[in-house]
């Protein structure tokens, strides 16, 4: 595997690994905060940065059956969310190629909003 280079995102409202603090995504991508995780409640994005996609898998999840791959903090290997790769329900093809962060492994890295 090639070199990764990590990615500093500019201004305000940013979301950030709660243990190394790389940074995620800007507020402005968050797409909807009525999701649940594995630890409780998590945001869906339509972009992140700074992290590494596991294998591909397919998961029953409470709005049907996924393919999704979890994602880990490039730095330090947390384990942050998951990524929708396909979804079998025509009502679920908006969440293809979008980003699940799970709000307790995330902080607001510029301090300046609430979660």
């Amino acid at each position: 595997m090639g070199y990764m280079h990590k990615e500093f995102l500019s201004g305000n409202g940013i979301y950030g690994c709660l243990h190394c603090g790389t940074h995620f995504a800007k507020k402005d991508k968050l797409n909807s905060k009525q999701y649940n995780g594995q630890y409780g409640r998590a945001y869906l994005f339509d972009h992140i940065v700074n992290v590494r996609a596991g294998e591909e898998e397919k998961r029953a999840m409470t709005t049907g059956v996924h393919i999704v791959q979890d994602i880990t903090c490039m730095e330090c290997n947390t384990y942050v969310g998951w990524t929708y790769i396909k979804a079998f329900e025509p009502t679920q093809k908006f969440k293809e190629g979008k980003f699940i962060l799970e709000k307790e492994v995330i902080t607001d890295i510029t301090r300046d909003w609430v979660l």
